[in-house]
């Protein structure tokens, strides 16, 4: 299988649509990168891919992304650099971090940075699908008003829920990045989010 190109690639399943959401595959291993574009393709994502943060910025700037994948090891510009920088062009751009190297600073640390969402390899198109879906549905919740500033509330519930996420639903395991007692922060989730 040939290596996904330096410069980014671009594939879609069947006739592009511009109601087709736009996906970003940002890792430096090609076999890897081409696989991952290919099966988003054909669950009817646009998909596009970068080997190197420098390329998926260049990406970022001239397209409108609904999902940025992004591998923690890339050469040159790490993948946490990187997820900031795409945070900063686009705040609303789901951004998911891969890793095989995943430990619990890193996860906090994507997520502080922009990450919506953490994955640790080996992982698939439809784990990573999961995952946005499930990220687009809390976000939907909630939606804040353009010109207000949130409550500190929600801005609690709403991280909580980001690293609840990252962590595949695992409560154990996000109250233990969190810092809370799993009881706590079950109590904290099961709440309705606060309206502003």
């Amino acid at each position: 299988m040939s290596e996904a190109p330096n410069v980014a690639g671009h594939l879609s399943a069947g006739h592009y649509s511009a109601a087709s959401p736009a996906v970003l595959v940002v890792d430096d291993d090609g076999t890897f990168n081409t696989r991952l574009c290919r099966a988003l393709a054909d669950r009817g994502w646009d998909a596009q891919s970068a080997l190197d943060g420098d390329s998926a910025l260049r990406l970022a700037r001239s397209a409108s992304l609904n999902l940025a994948i992004v591998d923690l090891r890339l050469p040159g510009m790490n993948g946490l650099d990187l997820i900031q920088k795409l945070h900063q062009i686009d705040p609303r751009m789901c951004i998911i971090m891969l890793t095989g190297y995943g430990n619990i600073a890193t996860a906090l640390t994507a997520t502080r940075l922009g990450a919506s969402h953490y994955l640790s390899k080996p992982v698939d198109a439809d784990q990573i699908l999961s995952a946005y879906e499930s990220i687009q549905a809390t976000e939907s919740i909630a939606e804040p008003d353009e010109n207000s500033v949130p409550s500190l509330a929600m801005v609690e519930w709403d991280y909580m829920q980001r690293v609840l996420a990252g962590c595949g639903g695992n409560v154990t395991q996000a109250a233990k990045l969190l810092g809370l007692h799993r009881r706590s922060l079950q109590r904290k989730l099961s709440k309705y989010p606060p309206r502003k």
